[in-house]
């Protein structure tokens, strides 16, 4: 039986709120903003700080800056152990643990941070990607966040950075087919998706073999 539901997605394709959906329908607990609460647990650190590095890639420009201020905080007299600076790259790895965390405990919808691929092969986690038409993510989009000359912009670059989060930290094609067990469009409408969803895993009987999944970089 499945007992974690992973949901990845398109900006605007609305998969937040059908992951939302379906964590309702299966009383699972929904992992989304959430999980940016968790990383900051693990990281021991503000949610503030992990909301702003949260599935993105750090540039150069910060690797560099942040490398010299290591060096003149060890100049400084700091012990090497005690000195660490957030990055998207350290947040990247609380993110796994978290995610691998929540999954150990189960009845969880985990929304993003590349949960397909932290939890790939896991017989007991069920994989969806959530993607729609391109007018119906700009009209969403326009309505939540209010700036209709912005939102196409707005997709694209989340897209584009949700890619590389992807691409960057786990070696995968974000779109890639083989990484879910479902690719559904949000156009049927967002309640019969997540009820498509919820209705695969429950008649499920058996989880997804992992040996029919192929192999992750580690």
């Amino acid at each position: 039986m499945f007992k974690a539901l992973t949901v990845e997605r398109e900006f605007g394709a609305g998969g937040g709120l059908i992951a939302r959906k379906a964590a309702e329908r299966l009383g699972w607990n929904l992992l989304d903003g959430a999980l940016a609460g968790a990383v900051a647990r693990e990281a021991r650190i503000d949610r503030e700080t992990a909301v702003r590095y949260d599935e993105r890639v750090g540039s150069w420009w910060h690797r560099f800056h942040r490398a010299g201020l290591w060096s003149l905080a060890i100049e400084a007299g700091f012990a090497p152990d005690d000195v660490w600076f957030p990055d998207a790259e350290s947040m990247a790895v609380f993110a796994r643990q978290a995610i691998a965390k929540a999954a150990g405990t189960g009845k969880c919808v985990i929304v993003g941070r590349g949960a397909q691929c932290v939890l790939q092969g896991h017989e007991d986690v069920f994989h969806v990607f959530i993607y729609g038409p391109w007018r119906e993510r700009v009209s969403r989009v326009r309505r939540r966040f209010n700036s209709p000359e912005k939102a196409g912009e707005s997709i694209r670059l989340t897209d584009g950075e949700r890619a590389r989060y992807i691409r960057t930290y786990y070696g995968c094609d974000w779109k890639d087919p083989h990484l879910y067990q479902m690719m559904i469009s949000s156009q049927i409408g967002l309640d019969r998706a997540a009820e498509t969803i919820v209705d695969a895993i429950q008649q499920s009987k058996n989880g997804f073999h992992a040996a029919s999944r192929k192999a992750l970089p580690a």
